[in-house]
């Protein structure tokens, strides 16, 4: 069973490894989770924030959902999409939004 996909729940496990699970695992670290407040217009009750992943420059992931693991928060898939890149590989980012 897969913990609880939440800002909270992810914040625990920053700077902890991810697996894309395939024929050659692909490790991917959390490297920030990022709140966003309701804006005055916007409806309540909703969760909303970003995770974000550093990844290997090759393979490069384009965007798509991909089944994840992690060692305490189990097993799931996300939707990831690359926002940039440096000399170390790929940054993406996963976008929450939904009522709590």
């Amino acid at each position: 069973m897969s913990a609880p996909l939440t800002e909270q729940e992810f914040s625990k496990h920053v700077n902890t490894k991810f697996r894309i699970a395939g024929e050659q695992p692909i490790e991917l670290e959390l490297t920030e989770v990022k709140g966003y407040l309701s804006k005055e217009h916007e409806q309540t009750g909703m969760e909303r924030f970003s995770a974000f992943f550093r990844g290997p420059r090759q393979p490069y992931l384009p965007q798509s959902v991909y089944p994840l693991e992690h060692d305490q928060m189990g097993a799931f898939e996300l939707f990831l999409v690359p926002v940039g890149s440096d000399e170390n590989g790929f940054r993406y980012e996963a976008v929450f939004n939904y009522f709590k």
